[in-house]
């Protein structure tokens, strides 16, 4: 790893809170891999699957914003910390029990919820806790070990499909795990410090008009540039779902998100340090491209060895973009807003990506998968064009 030099030691919060996120991808991912082979066995259309994975993300980021204004109200982060993880934990036996769309839908949406509740208040933790020196350090740190995770499931999915025989139902059962794993290090290894500001005036609800005035201009513009990112791209699933339409295994589909998630883990962390130490904006310009350079390998790929590669840059994207996108968003909000800041970023970004997920989906099924990327580039390449242009106006820190 890329420390700089005379680094203040990441706290071990931070450590903490990103085991807790390693072992809930971990399992959420075990899950989620099999999604597309679930959806193929139960014949649901991808207009359908477009719809469900779109709804699913989009709930998680708009419960967000009112979960992360709410710890700002409070003062207190880990306490709906606990509530979103364990929401998420308990809903893991719902997906083997699963035998149609509606069940698939009520299982995703419980799960996203809890994902919604814990993601701002885990966010603004992580700022409350770190010097701000290194606050892009820590933040890649977090997002590296949650894309660990997030590998970690599929390599277990295909592990545990080869020896169950492709039992999807009984594979299922064994995300419980991971997801106990992760309420173990949450409840004795995160530590709220004291002094977190809370808001003002307890009197009145969360997400006042007043309070939203506070945030400024340089933090509305990265809401924007997170929200472009998020309508370039769409669910992952979909990356499962081209390789199989070019001919990859069913039993082998969950490599695409181990590539995705590997790719991911190992370059957030560099990039988080890198963006300690030069030029934020630039970072940010080079995930668009990577991102541009991904969807035309999968939309233009003959057979699922190229689109791999472009699942591989996928990652890249990911990793030069996710972490980078938090630091900027704690650095740019008041301390007693930060919660509200980070809920309204994903908010934002989640209505992007129902969005765009929605039109993937029935894109591919009215235009086929090709056209799907390509579209895709398309958004990216748009994005990119207004991004170089905020530049002339704006030096990103």
């Amino acid at each position: 790893m890329f420390l700089p030099k005379n680094a203040e030691k990441i706290p071990s919060g931070v450590w903490a809170l990103g085991f807790v996120s390693l072992f809930m991808d971990a399992s959420s991912e075990l899950v989620h891999s099999l999604l597309p082979a679930l959806f193929i066995s139960l014949g649901i259309s991808m207009a359908a699957v477009g719809f469900i994975e779109g709804v699913a993300e989009a709930t998680a980021s708009i419960t967000k914003v009112f979960s992360g204004a709410l710890s700002d109200w409070l003062g207190k982060r880990k306490f709906l910390a606990v509530i979103g993880y364990g929401l998420a934990a308990i809903t893991k036996p719902l997906f083997p029990l699963a035998q149609s769309v509606e069940v698939l839908f009520t299982a995703r949406f419980i799960d996203r919820i809890g994902k919604g509740i814990r993601g701002a208040p885990r966010d603004a933790l992580i700022a409350d806790i770190t010097p701000p020196a290194i606050r892009g350090a820590a933040y890649g740190l977090r997002q590296s070990m949650d894309a660990a995770g997030a590998f970690i499931g599929p390599l277990l999915a295909i592990a545990l499909m080869a020896l169950l025989s492709d039992d999807i139902g009984l594979v299922l059962w064994f995300a419980v795990i991971p997801a106990v794993l992760c309420m173990v290090f949450l409840l004795f290894g995160v530590h709220e410090p004291d002094g977190i500001p809370a808001g003002k005036d307890k009197r009145g609800l969360p997400l006042h008009r007043d309070e939203l005035a506070q945030l400024s201009g340089s933090y509305w513009l990265i809401v924007i540039i997170g929200a472009l990112f998020a309508l370039a791209r769409f669910s992952v699933a979909f990356l499962a779902l081209r390789a199989m339409d070019l001919g990859m295994p069913i039993g082998l589909s969950p490599l695409v998100l181990v590539l995705v998630m590997v790719v991911f883990s190992a370059s957030s962390y560099p990039v988080g340090v890198l963006a300690d130490r030069m030029d934020r904006g630039i970072l940010l310009a080079l995930g668009f491209v990577a991102l541009i350079i991904a969807q035309l390998l999968l939309a233009g790929s003959s057979g699922y060895a190229l689109a791999m590669a472009g699942v591989a840059i996928w990652g890249v994207h990911l990793g030069l973009t996710q972490g980078l996108l938090s630091a900027m968003v704690a650095d740019s909000a008041p301390d007693h807003l930060r919660g509200t800041a980070f809920g309204i970023f994903n908010l934002v970004n989640g209505i992007a990506l129902l969005f765009a997920s929605l039109v993937a989906g029935v894109v591919w099924q009215m235009l086929g998968a090709s056209m799907t990327f390509y579209v895709g580039g398309a958004f990216a390449a748009t994005a990119l064009v207004l991004l170089l242009i905020s530049f002339r106006s704006r030096h990103w820190a």
